[in-house]
């Protein structure tokens, strides 16, 4: 093991461009664990950019210098060791981002050897961001110390953070037997705390808006459909899963292909003329038939459900497909340190405004809209006046699926594919219409903003089932005082 170790010093500092220390480069080829992380620790603490290479090749399981190869093995223990190593090394990067990523790397923790290598970074560093979080390294390792003022000195700094792992430092800092400490570690966590509430409610805010916006979506094309001609289309939530499905088909076509990142431009029409298409030949062939008998519409729809999804298991399988995220949609932006907004929701919160202006021009600006709401408001008067009542329905149902294909292509952002994607959906867009009111885009509106936050609001109290259970027994209760939802039709159609 010696004469092993004392080649590996020999071939690095035999040219002269090591300027190692050679008792912790022998130490690599040691036999003992415990002296590998030692050397490691040491290597790190020298500041030595060249450290790199040779923790790089140690890890690889083998040094190579002038031609010769001398074996060095290492465990999970000691690959981790290097692992964190490196990144602290890369803490004297001249490439910001680099030390950035180096930083957030170790805020989750590091090991105590690495702390001077730390402060000597943090003192060199001139990014304020950096800077916050290398100071927050140091701090969560300075809290551990045999050291009393030090211990001292790192809970005042974590008391000044606003990051989640402060907290926990914080915590457990609190239980301490030494009172100072307890008391000192206390008063912090609890300006931490503070801090972070105001985070937790941005996010909690934000998925509100985030669950609202997929709410609306979904029940946009169902409110138009049922506010319209009173038909509860139990096929709904599979017309959103064609939409999910005709976006995954598009990604296909864009695979390989140097504009993949740009397929929903291609995906969004796409799955609205799908859906579309379909809704308009479920309504020639079996929904207008069936107008004036609801019970037997939601028996046919509930049937067509099932045909639906057992014709896209034959076609696509039974298994969940993956529709990729294009580059744009990755990753998100930190407004926060404990609150991370995703890229891909923030989209589809846009998205969603933009189909309801959409939708809002077309209803209000536009002779299809002017003949719906005709239509919607008083079917016998409209028929009088000339307007095809028959051919309105066929569009209107369009509308509403083709609306319900894009809340399925939104949806596919968000999650994989499958054949039961629209099941989740079905009573929730019943809600906000029914909430909402029949016919009334602002309600529909107004109603999966609402039920959006009520959601999230008592997920974070009492979890999922508890939540949906508690919103179910409030729809009914509302609507057992207001059967007419949130915004009641006003006008002739009342008196209808």
């Amino acid at each position: 093991m010696r004469a092993r170790a004392a080649l590996v010093a020999a071939l690095f500092l035999s040219t002269g461009a090591w300027a190692l220390d050679r008792a912790q480069v022998e130490k690599l080829a040691s036999d003992d664990n415990d002296e590998k992380i030692a050397a490691i620790a040491a290597l790190v603490a020298e500041g030595d950019p060249k450290a790199a290479d040779v923790l790089k090749q140690a890890a690889e399981g083998e040094i190579e210098l002038d031609g010769k190869k001398v074996e060095v093995v290492v465990n999970n223990r000691v690959r981790g060791r290097i692992a964190e190593a490196l990144s602290v090394l890369k803490l004297l990067s001249e490439d910001r981002n680099e030390r950035l990523s180096a930083a957030k790397a170790l805020s989750g923790g590091a090991d105590a050897a690495m702390l001077p290598l730390i402060l000597k970074a943090k003192e060199k560093e001139a990014d304020a961001e950096i800077k916050a979080l290398l100071e927050m390294t140091a701090a969560g390792v300075q809290i551990k110390s045999e050291d009393k003022a030090m211990r001292l000195a790192a809970i005042r700094t974590l008391g000044e953070s606003a990051n989640p792992n402060a907290r926990a430092l914080l915590t457990e800092a609190a239980a301490d037997a030494d009172e100072e400490i307890k008391l000192e570690a206390r008063r912090s966590l609890s300006a931490v705390e503070s801090r972070l509430v105001w985070g937790e409610w941005l996010g909690l805010a934000f998925a509100g808006v985030s669950l609202g916006s997929i709410l609306l979506l979904a029940a946009l094309g169902l409110a138009i459909t049922y506010g319209l001609m009173g038909v509860i289309n139990m096929a709904h939530g599979e017309l959103i899963m064609i939409g999910a499905y005709t976006t995954y088909v598009v990604q296909n076509l864009f695979r390989g292909s140097g504009f993949f990142d740009w397929y929903l431009l291609a995906a969004i029409p796409a799955a609205f003329m799908v859906s579309a298409a379909v809704g308009m030949l479920l309504e020639r062939s079996v929904i207008r038939w069936l107008y004036g008998r609801p019970l037997e519409t939601l028996l046919a729809t509930w049937g067509i459900s099932l045909v639906l999804i057992q014709a896209v298991r034959t076609l696509f399988g039974a298994q969940n497909v993956q529709v990729e995220n294009p580059a744009f949609m990755s990753g998100g932006v930190q407004v926060l340190a404990n609150v991370v907004l995703p890229w891909s929701r923030i989209w589809i919160i846009a998205f969603a405004c933009l189909v309801l202006l959409q939708v809002y021009f077309l209803l209000t600006r536009t002779r299809l809209g002017l003949y719906i709401r005709g239509v919607t408001q008083n079917r016998d008067m409209a028929a009088c006046v000339g307007v095809p009542t028959a051919r309105i329905d066929t569009w209107a149902f369009g509308l509403g699926s083709g609306i319900a294909g894009l809340a399925g292509c939104a949806l596919s952002q968000l999650g994989n594919v499958g054949p039961d994607l629209g099941q989740g959906y079905i009573v929730d867009s019943f809600l906000v219409v029914v909430f909402g009111g029949v016919g009334q885009l602002a309600g529909t509106v107004y109603a999966a903003l609402t039920l959006g936050f009520a959601n999230k609001l008592l997920e974070s109290w009492s979890g999922a089932v508890l939540a949906k259970i508690a919103l179910l027994v409030f729809i009914i209760i509302f609507i057992q005082r207001r059967p007419q939802g949130l915004f009641a039709l006003k006008g002739r159609a009342v008196e209808a």
